[in-house]
């Protein structure tokens, strides 16, 4: 299993998403994310159990 950081393009790419919505989703949806100097990194299994878990969605299809 791979476990180094993802950046935000990588992450965006890995959802197929947009860099801002990665933005967006970090400020409205807390979306899992660590802050190192400048930077956002992610985990990919923390963004993985996040969207299980409706975090993307924010619950619409419950």
């Amino acid at each position: 299993m791979e476990d180094r950081w993802l950046s935000v393009d990588e992450i965006a790419a890995y959802l197929g998403i947009k860099r801002d919505t990665v933005y967006k989703w970090i400020s409205e949806k807390r979306m899992p994310a660590h802050r190192m100097g400048r930077l956002w990194k992610f985990r990919r299994d923390e963004v993985d159990e996040w969207v299980k878990t409706d975090g993307a969605d924010g619950g619409r299809n419950a």
